[in-house]
């Protein structure tokens, strides 16, 4: 994805700090083993786990073989997301209806390396840290290839670990336009409260209170 300076992150920990946030849930993008078909792109939650993520597909998932070829993947999550139409983004002395639209969001893409994994004790593994991460109230049975209530199912899915190799993070809040649009517009969002509005005006002001005047970040850079 295309990241201008002003849209990048800040340092690492913004981005993780965000994904913290967030449902874990994103985008899986593999190559098709025939070029002139589309990739594959799967949605499914995924558990980070220091360097790796760490999710599970359905045995009868036809991205198998895709997968099992693929040297490089991309998982792609994305939020905080808001429509900003022209009226709100027209520069001073333009008339509001000439005004450029955009979109703000935050976006977070790892590029990994993919295992898959058969080896059922390896899969009880990746299930147990998953339901650590995304049910973390417990109420659920031991995962167990050997006993328990999920010892049968573990056969019908693959588990899969992707070593991260690097990521790619972008906060699209207009951080490039001066201070008073992008406090007009955080205004905005937050009138209209529709969707993620208010989570995209929240973003927008914090990169606001980091980052202040672009132009003069640049200048002292």
């Amino acid at each position: 994805m295309l990241i201008h300076p002003w849209d990048a992150a800040l340092e690492p920990a913004e981005w993780q700090q965000w994904l913290a946030t967030t449902d874990h849930f994103g985008l899986l993008a593999v190559n098709n083993l025939d070029a002139a078909q589309a990739p594959w792109v799967l949605p499914s939650h995924f558990t980070p786990a220091g360097d790796e993520l760490l999710m599970h597909l359905a045995r009868p998932n036809p991205v198998w073989p895709h997968l099992e070829a693929a040297v490089e993947v991309r998982l792609a999550v994305v939020g905080d997301w808001a429509y900003v139409p022209t009226y709100w983004r027209a520069a001073e002395g333009i008339p509001v209806d000439e005004g450029v639209p955009t979109s703000y969001y935050s976006a977070v893409q790892f590029v990994c390396r993919p295992t898959v994994i058969d080896d059922p004790a390896e899969k009880a593994a990746v299930l147990t840290a998953q339901l650590a991460d995304l049910q973390p109230e417990g109420r659920h049975g031991a995962v167990s290839p050997d006993d328990g209530p999920y010892r049968r199912m573990l056969s019908g899915i693959r588990a899969i670990r992707l070593a991260v190799l690097r990521v790619d993070a972008k906060f699209k809040y207009d951080d490039a336009k001066p201070v008073e649009h992008r406090e007009r517009v955080s205004a905005a969002l937050e009138q209209r409260d529709e969707g993620l509005d208010a989570a995209a005006a929240g973003q927008q002001r914090r990169r606001l209170a980091a980052i202040g005047e672009w132009r003069a970040r640049e200048r002292d850079a």
